[in-house]
């Protein structure tokens, strides 16, 4: 039998190959939606396939179960490496409930689902998506069948969203959704009821694209995204990605010439995934506990830059002069209070990534009722473009005009990412609750911002949330941070007090 010094060192050398081969998916999935040649995808298809499949075997092999077990019943004084030991043991048990087979077909309809998707959503025909749709809700359903079942029953839903969001369920979530879209619709309906009209202050002008990505590279330069860790570029549906640890986290933005905030509302969202990733402690760098708790924590530091901070007066008073400076005859004579109540418009939209802080959630709550339906099997995939709009009228009162700006618009279900949609919403809970304790430790923190110091916040952040990486849970990090488990009534809170106190 092995000595306990060779199981630890066996332990953590499979856990750097299994790192390095993360990394090599990460950088593949990157460049497939970045730089591909676009005849490229079956060939990527079949690599990352391969890759996934390599990382499935070594995970999932014998002798690292055996490693892990014997330090397991080691008691260690490394708190660090308990939590790994932990961290791995979960990671290997999910990877054992699925087959070799089951994770190359997967991992290549992952691939292969996103050029599809990038295809159909650009040629608005759901019929050429809707076979690649098929597959991978089959795939995913019966992987949620065979977890549920190792967990002794439970919601399909459950074993999907625990990938993104541990230990929650839908047993939770559901009362939680409901009782905000019961608080949301007619607090949405009161906003926009308030809301003055008056014409669209970017309506009919042209905002050059090269000069919008300096500008947004300016502001994550301001926010402390650090660029020789990282850098920026443009896809169809933007996203950051970490490949191999904090020090090459890469996030990408959108960008159109009719409308300047899509790509500085991208970039601060991404901007705030990339300051988590990056501003993790350098003794979890490379390690599988070197990244996000969870992806409503990670929600939580996208929506908190995107809303919190980019949608407030606040800020705009530093950068909004700015931005008038590199657009001088788009927004030249339009009054910063003019522009800030155009930042803050209330209304119905088609597009989740263009809705505004109060209506996202309906987004959210759509979508999550759409995969539940999918995944219990409910709901056929090709009835998804009539419950979709079905389920936009209900929610937000909006018909969507096609399928290319409705059932479409998202990346998610291209890549078999069923369970990821709920953390949206969630993070926007923990952002609210986050917010309000930074602003309750730093009073001064709006007059900072004013003054374009953007840094502050980002250093409590990384104090606070950032530097434990995936050493704490979700619950316990908001438990610490906020003194409270979470609660949506600081979210609630935020929205009446900014909206319907006149404050824009």
């Amino acid at each position: 039998m092995l000595a306990l010094s060779s199981r630890r060192e066996a332990f953590y050398e499979r856990i750097q190959e299994l790192q390095a081969l993360g990394a090599a998916q990460a950088l593949g999935h990157w460049d497939m939606q970045t730089h591909m040649p676009s005849q490229a995808a079956n060939t990527r298809a079949q690599t990352l396939s391969a890759l996934g499949a390599l990382a499935h075997e070594r995970l999932t092999d014998p002798a690292f179960g055996d490693a892990i077990q014997a330090l397991l019943d080691t008691p260690s004084d490394d708190a660090t490496e308990t939590a790994l030991l932990a961290e791995m043991a979960y990671r290997r048990n999910r990877a054992l409930s699925v087959s070799p087979q089951w994770v190359r077909q997967f991992e290549t309809a992952s691939a292969r689902g996103y050029g599809i998707w990038a295809d159909a959503r650009r040629d608005n025909d759901f019929a050429a998506f809707l076979p690649a749709l098929q597959e991978l809700v089959t795939l995913s359903r019966q992987r949620a069948e065979i977890l549920s079942e190792t967990a002794s029953g439970g919601n399909l839903y459950d074993a999907l969203l625990e990938d993104y969001e541990r230990g929650a369920t839908v047993a939770e979530i559901d009362p939680l959704f409901d009782a905000l879209h019961q608080e949301l619709v007619p607090l949405a309906a009161q906003i926009a009821d308030q809301q003055q009209p008056e014409p669209d202050c970017f309506e009919g002008k042209s905002f050059d694209l090269t000069v919008q990505t300096a500008f947004c590279r300016e502001t994550l330069t301001a926010m402390g995204y650090d660029f020789t860790r990282g850098r920026m570029d443009a896809s169809a549906h933007p996203f950051t990605t970490e490949i191999g640890g904090r020090n090459d986290v890469r996030l990408t933005i959108r960008s159109t010439t009719a409308h300047p905030l899509e790509s500085v509302f991208t970039a601060l969202h991404e901007g705030g995934h990339a300051l988590y990733e990056q501003g993790v402690d350098p003794a979890l760098a490379d390690s599988p506990l070197g990244t996000g708790t969870s992806l409503g924590i990670h929600e939580s530091q996208s929506r908190l830059w995107e809303n919190a901070v980019g949608r407030s007066a606040a800020f705009w008073r530093h950068f909004y002069p700015r931005l008038q400076a590199v657009f001088p005859q788009a927004l030249g004579d339009v009054d910063e209070d003019v522009f800030l109540r155009r930042v803050n418009r209330v209304t119905p939209s088609l597009i989740r990534t263009e809705a505004d802080e109060v209506t996202y959630n309906l987004h959210i709550l759509l979508r999550y009722r759409l995969e539940k339906a999918l995944i219990s099997g409910s709901l056929a995939p090709a009835e998804i473009p009539e419950a979709w709009n079905a389920g936009m009228t209900e929610f937000l009162g909006v018909e969507a005009p096609n399928d290319a700006h409705g059932c479409l618009q998202d990346v998610h279900w291209s890549g078999g990412s069923f369970g990821y949609f709920p953390t949206y919403t969630l993070g926007n809970l923990y952002a609210a609750q986050f917010y309000h304790t930074a602003r309750q430790q730093m009073p001064d923190l709006d007059a900072r911002l004013s003054q374009g110091d953007l840094l502050t916040l980002k250093n409590w952040l990384n104090q606070h949330i950032h530097v434990f990486g995936k050493t704490r849970t979700a619950q316990a990090l908001a438990l610490s941070v906020t003194g409270e488990a979470l609660s949506p009534q600081y979210f609630l809170d935020a929205l009446r007090q900014k909206y319907l106190s006149g404050a824009v």
